[in-house]
């Protein structure tokens, strides 16, 4: 199978932008520039309103597959304070649904460790090198 693109997003609460990433094929690279970008922001801020509503009815954080457009899929993950994680790709990663949910149960794990930094205001972009780095580590392990 060819490898695959991902997008992975952090919604706030009020429906900006946290933090976002393109991760893609098999090297474990962030993609710098990508025409698919405002393609991944537009089905990921449409996939919003059926997040808000699976959580609704489902008592784990991590809901799975919410959403399809085309060929991608939104995989979520709804954190206790109500931030939202999204997850596009086009094919499973090679680790299946478990790496997907890996991945987003230690990203969601590294964001609290930001949030006990007392330099970062929550909901506001996350502009971390560190961040950054340590999200692309999760991503080589759990989905690449």
């Amino acid at each position: 199978m060819a490898s695959s693109n991902y997008y992975f997003v952090i919604v706030g609460h009020a429906d900006q932008v946290v933090y976002e990433v393109e991760l893609g094929g098999s090297t474990g690279q962030t993609v710098s520039a990508s025409d698919n970008r405002h393609l991944n922001q537009f089905i990921a801020h449409a996939a919003l309103d059926l997040v808000d509503e699976a959580m609704w009815r489902n008592t784990t954080t991590y809901l799975k597959q919410v959403d399809k457009f085309n060929e991608w899929t939104v995989s979520a993950y709804v954190t206790a304070g109500g931030l939202r994680f999204l997850f596009l790709y086009e094919h499973l990663p090679r680790t299946g649904e478990d790496g997907l949910k890996n991945f987003l149960t230690e990203v969601y794990e590294t964001y609290v460790k930001l949030l006990l930094n007392p330099f970062y205001v929550p909901d506001k972009p996350i502009r971390s090198g560190a961040f950054d780095k340590k999200v692309q580590t999760i991503a080589r392990k759990c989905i690449l």
